[in-house]
């Protein structure tokens, strides 16, 4: 499994922290009885023009489907993960555990969860496949695109909630723009519904030209990772999901500062491949929502924390950007010991009780 810098050090954050011990291991799941699913899409056409013969798309799901009178289905929900994430990744028990059970707001008795792994990432299909630097260059419109697809072959024409983390939060304002009456409702967390510039595009080229210049990368046909680079890479995705408050606890001293550091890095460069790497990070060069916010017709319950520096509270873009959108409701969660920085996108139980009042007031009326 291929794991993001960003998504390591938000888990990694998040579980360890929320025990307050720098050497716990991260909390033991529930066992959900996930199954797994896969979609091939032929002679998928992506928005550079490339094309692939056949583009795979792998998924889980929990719950079981339930139809309507007239026969569609009304319970299914859309989970989508974050930059070099999977399907997996929101079956961490911090999310799952909280949310998916009896009573709680994605019930599994209740609801159709579908959590797919996006172009570029976990089984699907991506460049450390074979392809290396030769893979069409996606974007998130094309990751969109191919997840309608996969409902479309799944016989699902319309969805509950669409909840998407970071990457996924952003797909989720796409989705909710080219596909307007698709959904009953959206939760973006943990992003903005803006061009990616500033601070933001500045890390994600570094990661990206730190790849490409290290001499071992062979224009992406390297036989071993490029060390170099990839580990200039990951340094930049730890600083871009750090959490200054949660980092002082875990690592209060020069020594301990030090050993999570070398850990950190560790456990990541073996679980990342640099080809990989650089396409999901360039898979938001494009993206820009912000002209055509007026058309998200669904209601919208978005959230970023304070301490997000990947999406910096102080830019006021969110305040102003939710004020275009018909039914939305921007909630920006104070700094306190719950949060986790961008990765508090995961951390359900900060944000849990929005959530089931959101599913609440959705609810579509019989």
């Amino acid at each position: 499994m291929r794991t993001t810098p960003i998504l390591i050090v938000a888990l990694m954050l998040s579980a360890i922290a929320a025990s307050g011990q720098t050497s716990s291991p991260a909390p033991a799941s529930k066992t959900w009885p996930t199954l797994d699913g896969t979609v091939m899409l032929p002679d998928f056409r992506f928005g550079t023009g490339e094309t692939l013969p056949q583009l795979k798309l792998h998924y889980l799901t929990l719950g079981a489907p339930h139809r309507n009178a007239a026969g569609h289905v009304d319970n299914a929900v859309l989970l989508l993960h974050g930059t070099g994430g999977n399907a997996h990744s929101l079956m961490n028990p911090l999310f799952a555990d909280v949310l998916f059970g009896p009573g709680a707001p994605l019930d599994i008795t209740k609801y159709f969860l579908i959590l797919p792994d996006d172009i570029g990432h976990g089984e699907s299909s991506k460049p450390s496949d074979g392809l290396h630097a030769h893979f069409p260059a996606y974007d998130y419109d094309d990751m969109v695109r191919s997840q309608r697809m996969m409902l479309d072959a799944m016989k699902i024409d319309h969805l509950r909630l669409i909840l998407g983390t970071s990457m996924g939060c952003m797909e989720s304002f796409v989705w909710g723009e080219t596909y307007p009456e698709f959904a009953d409702s959206l939760a973006p967390f943990a992003c903005l519904p803006v061009q990616i510039a500033g601070r933001n595009r500045m890390m994600r080229y570094m990661a990206i030209e730190a790849i490409k210049q290290d001499p071992a990368w062979m224009g992406g046909e390297y036989k071993t990772e490029p060390v170099q680079g990839l580990r200039t890479a990951n340094e930049l995705g730890m600083v871009m999901s750090s959490s200054p408050l949660q980092m002082q606890k875990l690592a209060p001293t020069r020594e301990a500062s030090e050993k999570y550091v070398d850990a950190s890095l560790k456990r990541m460069m073996a679980s990342s491949d640099a080809n990989d790497m650089l396409y999901y990070w360039n898979a938001s060069r494009n993206y820009n929502p912000s002209p055509n916010l007026e058309k998200i017709a669904a209601p919208v319950l978005w959230i970023n924390s304070a301490d997000d520096y990947i999406n910096p509270p102080e830019l006021g873009i969110a305040e102003k950007m939710v004020k275009r959108i018909p039914h939305a409701r921007f909630i920006l969660l104070p700094i306190s010991d719950a949060t986790r920085g961008h990765g508090t996108h995961t951390v359900a139980a900060v944000w849990k009780e929005y959530l089931a009042e959101f599913m609440r007031s959705t609810e579509p009326r019989p």
